[in-house]
């Protein structure tokens, strides 16, 4: 992965789980906080550790947060303080600008500002946890955009065994695209071909609608267990 910079404003718990992730994928971090022992505590551990108020454009101005890659505005309850901040970035001219949001209203907000990406981290696990309850041979899946979902599916159905992705024909029967094939033994073909082969238990990583990829997920699981 390409070494980029990120600012993160904002060090509650979500804020410091950012900059320790980013840290840990050898990251640029610059972490901006008002409390000054919050900072204190990551200054040694990220790039950059700052006592600056999230309101202050001038402050904000003298780190040049508007030449970071990606500016994260974690701020907590202090809705205006995470609405200005927000403002600030994009005025700057922040390209990339993920905040996260209290409440729907607040998100609101944010998306009307300019916010690139607003998450609501307790709000979205939850629908995470029970979408995946519901549709558990969904392994994994992400959200690339409001049209586009990435998901890895578990294939439990022998009517899927056997068939190569020609046959499968997963395109036009279930509008989804098959990008990766991960077997059971966890050998992985990154560029699979029309001829390559599902064998039981395969996990696909498929994109498309997540409206379709929910359909197949359900043709999935409705012959799960047959012979």
């Amino acid at each position: 992965m390409a070494r980029e910079s990120y600012a993160v404003i904002g060090i509650g718990q979500f804020g410091a789980s950012i900059c320790e992730s980013l840290v840990a994928a050898g990251q640029e971090v610059l972490a901006i906080d008002s409390n000054p022992e919050v900072v204190n505590e990551l200054a040694g551990t990220v790039m950059r550790a700052v006592v600056a108020d999230a309101q202050d454009e001038d402050a904000l101005r003298d780190l040049d947060i508007g030449h970071f890659d990606h500016v994260y505005i974690s701020i907590g309850k202090n809705v205006g303080a995470s609405i200005m901040a927000t403002l600030i970035a994009k005025d700057m001219g922040a390209d990339d600008v993920i905040c996260r949001a209290e409440n729907v209203n607040h998100a609101r907000v944010l998306e009307r500002i300019g916010a690139d990406l607003v998450v609501r981290p307790e709000h979205d696990l939850a629908k995470r946890l029970v979408f995946q309850q519901l549709n558990p041979s969904l392994v994994d899946y992400v959200n690339l955009s409001k049209e586009t979902t990435l998901a890895e599916i578990d294939i439990n159905n022998p009517k899927f065994y056997g068939k190569t992705l020609d046959e499968l024909d997963f395109r036009n029967k279930f509008r989804v695209n098959v990008i990766i094939i991960v077997s059971q033994d966890e050998q992985i073909n990154q560029m699979p071909q029309a001829d390559d082969v599902i064998q039981p238990h395969d996990k696909i990583t498929v994109v498309g609608n997540l409206n379709d990829i929910k359909r197949l997920n359900e043709i999935v699981q409705k012959h799960k267990g047959e012979k």
